[in-house]
């Protein structure tokens, strides 16, 4: 197994501090497994197994437990009398009303809570009502470059990037090879698992939240979930999406394309990025960008067409920022447009992506916006060509596999 390092260190630094940990993600990005690490590296601390109580509601087993009382019975008679209890609910959105039993274990002394989910809504509406203050969101993704690399240790890093870029990085995907069936037979279980339990969850939510719709057409679902694939590092709009599916010969509000935009949203399939006017210290609500939290299904989505490799590179940026604690906007600039402005506390750094800066055109393009932004704030380039490296009057130019591996 892949250690997750940084996650399991976010979950060591909040260990028996009096917060609700919950750890989001698309599903198999590797939660569950995260949950088991984290499990043997409080047994290293002298924690002992009747602290820990583990569920994982994917499990048959559990299944009388999808009430909230009866899990909430189950966990108290079972709390240690003198110690902490370690509680994990791994998977815990399909427990009906789960925020009344959770906050209700919360406020007891002597427990420190652990939940995972697969869909944003969990931290949404009731539970962020109830909660409120009571916890912290550590969102996982699929492994990084570096993390793919440790797991196949052992081949070229060039060779490991075309594989990562063309299968992407599910934890069990990295350790199938470049088995290509394989790979696309498991893509396609987890993406319709995605879609469809998705279907399941917001019709039980409709019923309880009438403004929220029944998601009900899986065929359109599927179209909005190409046309997103498809645009990555593209601006788009609710009217774009609308617009692409009229052209195919079925009308369709902008409405629904933004409910069923939402429902690829909240399972973490795509991640949207809002745009940031750098002159005029704005964010601007029109043309977001999209990217996929995952390439190889992204290539399972567009059954093998051909796509840009820059735009593929940019996705896999926009990700790796995420992970190293960025919030990541879509830059403005006049006319001109910056791939990324990413912050951190009180530092802004200025990222533009392209496969390669080889033609003289391409890399004029790509210092432009750059050149117009007149801060002190770092600015680099990050490409996959290894000729025009090198800074540029305060214009860093690096290779795309080294920066990852930094």
């Amino acid at each position: 197994m892949v250690q997750r390092h940084d996650y399991l260190d976010q979950l060591k630094k909040w260990k028996d501090q009096k917060i609700i940990k919950v750890i989001t993600g698309i599903r198999r990005c590797g939660k569950s497994t995260l949950l088991e690490l984290y499990r043997e590296h409080l047994k290293t601390q002298n924690v002992t197994n009747d602290q820990i109580i583990s569920i994982n509601f994917e499990e048959l087993e559990y299944e009388e437990l999808l009430n909230y009382k009866a899990l909430y019975n189950f966990i108290k008679e079972r709390l240690h009398k003198t110690k902490t209890t370690y509680i994990f609910l791994d998977e815990i959105q399909q427990v009906e009303n789960f925020q009344k039993a959770v906050d209700s274990l919360y406020v007891k002394d002597n427990v420190d809570i652990y939940i995972t989910g697969s869909n944003a809504y969990l931290l949404s509406g009731e539970l962020a009502t109830l909660l409120s203050g009571r916890y912290i969101e550590i969102n996982m993704l699929p492994l990084s470059f570096a993390e793919f690399c440790e797991l196949r240790s052992g081949t070229d890093k060039e060779t490991l990037f075309a594989e990562y870029m063309q299968n992407g990085g599910l934890p069990y995907i990295a350790s199938l090879g470049n088995n290509i069936d394989m790979i696309d037979t498991y893509l396609e279980g987890i993406y319709n698992t995605i879609i469809i339990k998705d279907i399941e969850e917001r019709g039980r939510r409709k019923e309880k939240d009438p403004n929220k719709r029944k998601i009900s057409d899986l065929t359109l679902l599927k179209n909005v979930s190409k046309f997103l694939a498809s645009s990555i590092g593209s601006p788009i709009s609710v009217k774009s999406i609308a617009d692409y599916v009229t052209s195919s010969g079925r009308r369709i509000s902008q409405n629904t394309i933004d409910d069923y935009v939402d429902a690829l949203v909240e399972p973490y399939i795509f991640y949207p990025a809002e745009r940031y006017d750098v002159l005029g210290k704005q964010l601007l609500k029109k043309n977001q960008k999209m990217y996929i939290v995952d390439l190889g299904l992204r290539r399972h989505l567009l059954a093998r067409q051909r796509y840009d490799l820059g735009f593929s590179l940019e996705n896999i940026i926009f990700f790796e920022l995420l992970r190293r604690g960025y919030s990541v906007n879509i830059g403005k600039v006049g006319i001109t447009e910056v791939d990324f402005i990413a912050r951190k506390n009180d530092n802004i750094h200025y990222y533009q992506v392209t496969a390669s800066m080889l033609e003289e055109s391409t890399f004029n393009r790509e210092m432009a916006p750059l050149r117009n932004i007149n801060d002190n704030y770092p600015k680099t380039i990050i490409t996959l060509d290894r000729f025009t490296l090198g800074n540029y009057d305060g214009i860093e130019v690096v290779n795309a596999i080294d920066w990852l591996l930094r």
